[in-house]
């Protein structure tokens, strides 16, 4: 099938989602976690096929991986999906005109959100539940890293569609080729938004090749700042728990910045790194403070690229500023504006770190491993948004939302 014959497809889905009831998306989610876990053996042999492709050195392979254990986590967002309220025909605002005519602003779905992705099948099952909660069809375009993976997820869910005798074509995906991602970016008239989900690189390519609408997410050049004024027992085991809980995601740890009072702190700090063989790129002076004690062959001396870079993997950047504010100026440069975080016990400078700080999700005393749609509170995510427009942060129900106006009136004529 050409690619304009499957988008017209999905349009046609998100245009009779607007008559389904919530009720009926409700069942439809419960039933996809359940059949989740029913099928649980056969999307890990799909994707079985995919990992035997992919070295398991790959910082892209704990993506790519699913378990029984991520499938059984999988499901239960889904779940949350399900229970949270619908974002869709919210009054956002209403007001009686002098005139008589009643005017209310309430939320609607956008119809066909695309997105565009790596190696992270998980995604297939978020975006779908998401979308469908919100209203809106969806058209994904996974990579050929995930290709068996995703088509048996895609597989599993339109099954579920097909049982509530709800279109199946709510949910496509996209051959995995480039000539239908560029197809895909110029969809005008079938794709209402396009999410890229991925590397910089991949976003780079999104938002200079796309005609229509994107919101950027996912690229996280995270920082921590410990403080003059840190607790040291505290930034042992944020930093710890922020480079090592899951290095392959985007809210992982890549640059802790240190003031240059605290150095002696570092000692501490490194040792539980040095467990899980942590590759550091230390500036001049954090490199001196720690090289008789931190093992030679994961210890290196950063340079420029160290800085601004999104490691993906069990590698960090370590850089000492003498005050706060170069500290916050060295963020600011080379931040990816999504998660960054301060370690302090001063009231002051934990605010003074928040106004300047230009990101979407600014911590203090705490991990940034937390920047997560589910740990928000928001049942789960399409993504993180690091820019300004639309949505910030985050992408949950609300934000897959836009809205209209409605206008009641009793024969109004606007007089010339």
């Amino acid at each position: 099938m050409k690619i304009k014959e499957q988008l017209q497809k999905s349009l046609e889905a998100s245009r009779s989602l607007n008559l389904a009831t919530n009720e009926q998306v409700e069942d439809v989610l419960r039933e996809l976690a359940k059949q989740a876990r029913l099928d649980t053996a056969f999307i890990l042999a799909e994707n079985q096929k995919d990992l035997a492709r992919m070295d398991a050195d790959d910082p892209k392979y704990d993506r790519l991986k699913l378990s029984e254990e991520r499938i059984e986590g999988i499901a239960s967002d889904i779940e949350n999906v399900a229970a949270l309220e619908s974002p869709v025909g919210k009054v956002l605002k209403e007001t009686t005109r002098p005139n008589g005519l009643k005017i209310q602003k309430i939320t609607v779905a956008f119809g066909v959100i695309g997105v565009i992705y790596e190696a992270r099948p998980n995604v297939t099952f978020d975006v779908f539940a998401l979308c469908l909660k919100s209203g809106n069809a969806c058209v994904l375009k996974g990579g050929s890293d995930a290709i068996y993976s995703n088509q048996a997820i895609v597989s599993v869910i339109q099954k579920v569609l097909r049982k509530f005798e709800i279109n199946e074509n709510t949910v496509t995906l996209l051959p995995a080729g480039r000539e239908e991602t560029n197809e895909m970016l110029r969809a005008h008239g079938y794709i209402d938004l396009i999410i890229p989900r991925g590397s910089q690189g991949l976003i780079n390519f999104v938002r200079e090749n796309a005609t229509i609408p994107i919101i950027e997410t996912g690229a996280g050049i995270c920082h921590t700042y410990f403080d003059k004024y840190g607790d040291a027992t505290k930034g042992r085991e944020i930093i710890f728990n922020a480079k090592t809980r899951r290095p392959s995601v985007c809210n992982a740890l890549d640059c802790l910045l240190i003031h240059e009072s605290r150095l002696a702190d570092l000692n501490d700090f490194v040792k539980k790194l040095a467990e899980e063989q942590v590759i550091i790129y230390a500036d001049e002076r954090a490199y001196n403070q720690i090289k008789d004690q931190y093992p030679s062959d994961l210890l290196f001396q950063a340079s420029e690229e160290s800085f601004g870079t999104e490691f993906l993997s069990l590698k960090m950047a370590v850089k000492t500023v003498d005050c706060i504010y170069d500290g916050i100026e060295h963020i600011n440069k080379y931040s990816s504006k999504h998660s960054e975080a301060i370690i302090s016990e001063d009231k002051e400078r934990i605010a003074v770190f928040r106004k300047l700080v230009d990101a979407a999700a600014v911590y203090s005393n705490a991990s940034t491993a937390f920047t997560d749609g589910a740990q928000f509170g928001l049942g789960a995510e399409i993504g993180i948004s690091t820019q300004k427009l639309h949505a910030r942060g985050p992408m949950a129900l609300e934000e897959l939302t836009s809205y209209k106006w409605i206008i009641e009136g009793t024969g109004q004529v606007r007089p010339k």
